[in-house]
């Protein structure tokens, strides 16, 4: 027998309350074991863990035998976890072992000592990110979990880099606490590697292939498996089969689905162009006031901007609220209707009476959030600035009146950062709010109360970040902040207050155009990141000072820096010739039911039935910035609070 960690102060919690007592509580140690070709978990009370020297285990009871019936609860569900991590009222199923010689009978407490083998572990989930302490849940391949381990004195992360040793662990895309286990010498990756060995192919998609048949297979739902499987499996893969065979029977988890490891070619440097011109806009327009050559102006706007004057008018088109294809009468026809429109609508709040007002709750609860959000918006631009200014009053009266205009939605903070630029631009009430229905068409799922639409961004965001710069993820999930939550704020409200006021209508307008892909937005939030990467990375940032540095960068960022990094970005994903095809997705270049290769000159998906596909981009140049460095560690080397003994 050889221990190679040891870590005391590991307790487990045996009450389902929040605040434990001290009853409740029972210390133990937790070590790492290597016995007969075989390693193994275990904990025990301080009471029966003994010398370490001195521990004995049985071999593993393989006849089926258990001293708890099927009859029994299940233990506690990982899938589900309060803010705390308690272990069930049932206690787990004991593992047999040899009583230490001369040992006394044990106490109550010792029924909770349990050894495991490691290949019997299927996933290691760690506790939410401030917490009193840290703590993890292990989930056996039979689908049972071991009862939750808290280190009351830390070394968590020193036991998962003990366990790296003998597993890899890869983390899920989807929940950045939680480790998928795979073990070495998996017979999946045997059998796999003896079939490799039998073909002498080009060895370009081995990483692919094998990832796509035997875990594919076993995995068909991940939505990712880190790239780490490419520094583990690679040095061994020498060609591929056409046909390897599946993985062993297992248990697909869900949510998820296997990609393979992304080569992103060189960066291409991309310049922005200057602001589209009075005279340009004027160009475009044709007999009656249509505007002609629309693509070729959207592509236009995205590369360069607007130019001041004209936003007034250009944003109406941007946000649907005038139509490209219509003539000048036409519009002037539809304003009518829609300043008809508006003010019905507006009518509805202004004739309730006070007194009806104390009876409808709902309305009163939007008046007075409404209220306090407008006097703090943007009052230090002149347009919002003093207490009378009338600016603010439109700014009630529309937000009020959407209200009307979307009663299941109703008014959510941040819908008037969302408004005051708008209304900065077009300078009129009718105009300010139905270009605001148009934004809020693109970003209302961001302000629903189920919040999935900012789950699902943050996903997206997460998938492409591992995708361009895998490193910086790892180092995100070293330091608790792999969930990329410091980013909600960006992707809620597009970055309107991390910007000064001017760049945020730059911003807009270029987004607002749908080009190049319906997700620019994430695109601007990866370029953020890769701006920072660096200082990130190398001052040793923790969690708290990583969500600090987030938000010290507010109104320090260039738009167009950040633009021309995003494009870039875009550039060098779509001239990936096997990007996945949830990348894809994501980028607007194939639909969930078509996978297709993308290429630079791929149409992307229009962001909404009313937009029209995107014209391409222009060529762009292909000098380039240097990718940063693939290379992956799961479990980076890293200070924790309190280490454990380690042999």
């Amino acid at each position: 027998v050889k221990v190679v960690f040891e870590k005391g102060g590991v307790y487990l919690h045996t009450s389902a309350k929040k605040h434990q007592d001290p009853d409740s509580l029972i210390a133990g140690v937790i070590r790492v074991v290597e016995k007969d070709n075989d390693v193994l978990l275990h904990w025990a009370p301080i009471e029966e863990a003994g010398d370490s020297s001195q521990i004995f285990f049985s071999k593993k009871d393989t006849s089926g035998g258990d001293s708890c019936t099927s009859e029994e609860e299940p233990t506690f569900d990982p899938g589900y976890e309060p803010d705390w991590a308690v272990i069930s009222t049932v206690r787990p199923r004991p593992r047999h072992s040899e009583p230490k010689r001369g040992a006394e009978p044990s106490s109550p407490r010792g029924s909770w000592a349990f050894s495991v083998s490691l290949g019997e572990l299927r996933s290691i989930r760690r506790s939410k990110p401030g917490l009193s302490w840290a703590y993890l849940v292990l989930v056996t391949q039979a689908g049972g979990s071991l009862p939750a381990l808290h280190f009351h004195r830390g070394g968590t992360r020193a036991l998962l880099r003990v366990l790296s040793r003998y597993l890899l662990l890869a983390s899920s895309p989807q929940d950045s606490r939680l480790y998928l286990v795979f073990p070495h010498d998996s017979s999946a990756l045997s059998s796999s590697f003896h079939h490799l060995q039998l073909f002498d192919q080009d060895s370009s998609n081995v990483v692919s292939r094998f990832l796509q048949d035997p875990y594919s297979t076993t995995f068909s739902s991940f939505s990712r498996v880190t790239n780490f499987f490419r520094g583990a499996l690679q040095p061994h893969l020498e060609g591929t089969s056409p046909d390897l065979p599946p993985a062993p029977d297992d248990e697909p988890e869900p949510g998820f689905e296997v990609i393979s490891c992304v080569e992103l070619g060189p960066r291409p440097a991309v310049e922005r162009a200057p602001p589209v011109t009075e005279e340009e806009w004027a160009s475009h327009v044709g007999p009656e006031g249509r505007l002609q050559r629309v693509p070729e102006l959207k592509a236009r706007i995205f590369s360069g901007g607007l130019s001041p004057s004209l936003r007034r008018e250009a944003w109406k088109f941007l946000l649907g609220y005038l139509s490209w294809e219509g003539s000048m009468e036409e519009h002037k026809a539809h304003v009518r209707k829609k300043t008809d429109e508006y003010f019905r609508m507006k009518l509805q709040w202004k004739s309730v009476s006070p007194e009806q007002e104390r009876r409808n709750s709902l309305l009163h609860g939007y008046r007075s959030l409404i209220e306090r959000d407008v006097s703090r918006t943007d009052r230090t631009n002149k347009f919002y600035e003093g207490p009378e200014n009338p600016g603010l009053g439109l700014l009630n009266d529309i937000l009020l009146t959407y209200c009307m205009y979307h009663f299941d939605l109703g008014y959510v903070q941040g819908m008037s950062d969302l408004l005051s630029p708008i209304l900065y631009v077009t300078q009129n009430e009718v105009d300010a709010f139905w270009c605001f229905c148009g934004f809020m068409e693109l970003v209302h799922g961001n302000f629903e109360e189920s919040q999935e639409t900012m789950k699902r961004q943050l996903g997206q965001l997460l998938l492409l970040l591992r995708v361009l710069d895998p490193p910086l993820c790892d180092f995100l999930d070293s330091q608790d902040s792999g969930s990329l939550c410091f980013c909600f704020r960006w992707l809620l409200i597009w970055f309107k207050r991390e910007f000064p006021f001017p760049d945020v209508l730059r911003l807009w307008e270029v987004l607002w155009t749908g080009l190049p892909g319906p997700n620019l937005h994430l695109l601007v939030a990866c370029a953020i990141l890769d701006m920072e990467r660096d200082t990130l990375m190398l001052s040793g940032f923790g969690s708290n000072e990583i969500l600090k540095h987030i938000n010290e960068l507010t109104m320090k960022l260039s738009v167009e820096d950040v633009l021309t990094r995003a494009e870039a970005l875009y550039r060098q994903l779509t001239a990936c010739g096997e990007l996945p095809h949830n990348v894809q997705e994501v980028l607007g270049l194939a639909s969930p039911a078509e996978p297709q290769s993308p290429s630079p000159s791929a149409s992307p998906l229009p962001l909404s039935p009313t937009r029209a596909p995107p014209a391409p981009l222009p060529p762009a140049d292909t000098a380039t910035a240097t990718q940063p460095d693939s290379s992956l560690e799961i479990l980076p080397e890293e200070e924790d609070d309190e280490e454990g003994v380690e042999s």
